[in-house]
């Protein structure tokens, strides 16, 4: 389950109103994460398209380790991240690490950095993950995670996916 922005209106819904600093009422519009506060004024099309060509696929590969957990209990819990976080791609695990890699759609690096940061601790409760921390992110662009896979260096395409022991 992916959780919006603090403070973000939520997508897709309807008009919001909100009160400026004098007490004038305006409305808020909201079309898939563009906002406006001028009433009445809808952002159009061509503002909608160009935020969603804005955003970009990033290759994400967030790494933690902390202290040892037993095998099933980390197996477990990053098969109920899989299932809560349905775009990831494949996770390996141990005792003490564990390496998470997937697709994220974002505008840019600094916004799939924080979303991937957020990744372990928003999800710690829900999936029971361990209490590891964060150790290491490397967030690139489409382009670049093909450039490194057809020169040979690069990470191997996520295959299989799914959750797999070191």
């Amino acid at each position: 389950m992916r959780r919006g922005r603090p403070g973000a209106l939520p997508r897709g819904g309807g008009p919001s109103h909100a009160r400026s600093a004098v007490g004038e009422e305006r409305t808020l519009t909201s079309v898939e994460g563009i906002q406006t506060d001028r009433p009445g004024q809808d952002p159009g099309p061509e503002s909608h398209n160009r935020e969603r060509d804005a955003s970009r696929l990033w290759h994400v590969t967030l790494s933690v380790s902390g202290d040892e957990a037993p095998l099933a209990e980390v197996r477990r819990a990053l098969e109920q991240l899989a299932h809560d976080h349905p775009f990831l791609l494949t996770s390996r695990y141990a005792t003490t690490h564990a390496e998470i890699r997937y697709w994220e759609e974002a505008r840019d690096l600094h916004d799939a950095a924080a979303i991937a940061l957020r990744l372990w601790g928003e999800h710690r409760a829900t999936a029971k993950l361990p209490p590891w921390e964060i150790v290491g992110l490397e967030v690139i662009d489409r382009e670049t995670y093909h450039q490194r896979v057809a020169e040979g260096y690069g990470p191997p395409p996520a295959a299989p996916v799914g959750v797999h022991p070191f």
